[in-house]
């Protein structure tokens, strides 16, 4: 068995090395499969690693490639917009439709539209953390390298 620091017996790559050395790029996928993977609750980066261990828990790192999803105290803050984005929008339609189209009053929509906006952002919470990363490994191409701190 070859030691983490010697090459690999049969002359390939270990995950994670190219020949080059031990850094990785994975080529920057399109929106659609990072949106997809996101919806799929997958690392943006290589689409094998789970996300989450538990409902509101996140793995430290992706399984599959090594990508670290806490990229920095805070840095899921931008998720809460995209939770609170999705939510009013869907509020909006949800609202527009039932009122307008089923003749809905606003006595009668409110207990629902009002459960809605307590559960939703907390069923959501989840996928809008895996946007929120997808999102950032399509516009910063320093997480589509294994190079890290």
């Amino acid at each position: 068995m070859n030691r983490p620091d010697e090459p690999a017996a049969d002359g390939h790559s270990r995950p994670g090395e190219s020949s080059e050395g031990p850094y990785r790029t994975w080529p920057r996928p399109p929106v659609e499969t990072l949106i997809g993977r996101a919806l799929r609750l997958r690392c943006p980066r290589c689409g094998a690693g789970k996300l989450f261990r538990g409902w509101f828990t996140m793995h430290e790192r992706c399984s599959g490639c090594g990508l670290k999803f806490e990229r920095a105290p805070g840095y899921y803050l931008g998720s809460t917009y995209v939770n609170y984005g999705l939510t009013a929008v869907l509020l909006l339609f949800g609202y527009v439709f039932l009122h307008f189209r089923l003749g809905w009053t606003n006595q009668q929509l409110r207990v629902p539209l009002v459960t809605f906006c307590v559960a939703f952002p907390v069923l959501a919470f989840r996928h809008a953390r895996a946007l929120w990363l997808a999102m950032d490994c399509r516009w910063d191409p320093a997480l589509m390298s294994s190079e890290e701190d």
